[in-house]
């Protein structure tokens, strides 16, 4: 892999696995949130919940779908300011484009995304084999280890999230058939998704 490929596609990869991870932590959340029902457990201090993903069995026509549309949706997204939601014309719009590439909306569009990124963050980049998020974590965090030309602050905060990263699992890929289909579309969607997510 270039050199000059090499700290972006890191940066995919961490990507893909923190908001696998971020996933994930909405069931320690809610597990946490059982625990603090019982009141003689009451030692830690409640933590936001994050969504949880609807994991789906995954559809030729859905990944065409995604695929389809998403030049349409950087199109809108990328107009907006950074660490903005967007607002309701916007939300139709990006509800308008999903309808437009086979999806009830957008919700159902960012569901079938959401479910793919999953998928990917198990992926081997070097081989374009699924071997789930723990081993590619570790290779990544090796790969940042050996990597001598990586300034030592990016690669201190590349080793941190890849490290926090581990410490959250990613939720388990219930649709065993999802792993087969993304692995058939996987150039086309990392191109594809690949600038979204970095």
């Amino acid at each position: 892999m270039p050199a000059l490929l090499r700290p972006a596609f890191i940066a995919f990869g961490v990507a893909c696995l923190m908001s696998a991870a971020s996933l994930a932590s909405s069931g320690s959340a809610l597990a946490q949130a059982k625990q603090q029902q019982a009141p003689a457990q009451q030692t830690a201090p409640a933590q936001p919940q994050a969504p949880v993903l609807k994991q789906v069995a995954l559809t030729d026509k859905q990944l065409d779908g995604v695929l389809a549309a998403q030049k349409d949706m950087d199109a809108i997204t990328e107009k907006l300011p950074e660490n903005t939601a967007p607002d309701q014309k916007v939300i139709a719009q990006l509800d308008d484009v999903a309808k437009k590439h086979g999806f009830a909306g957008y919700d159902e569009y960012n569901n079938v995304v959401d479910n793919i990124s999953l998928v990917i963050g198990g992926f081997d980049p070097a081989t374009k084999k699924y071997v789930g998020t723990d081993a590619v974590i570790k290779a990544q965090i090796a790969q940042v280890q050996a990597d001598k030309k990586m300034p030592a602050k990016d690669k201190k905060e590349a080793l941190d999230e890849l490290n926090e990263a581990l410490k959250t699992p990613a939720p388990q890929v219930e649709n065993k058939g999802n792993i087969d289909l993304v692995a058939k579309y996987y150039d086309k969607l990392v191109a594809a998704l690949g600038d979204e997510e970095n």
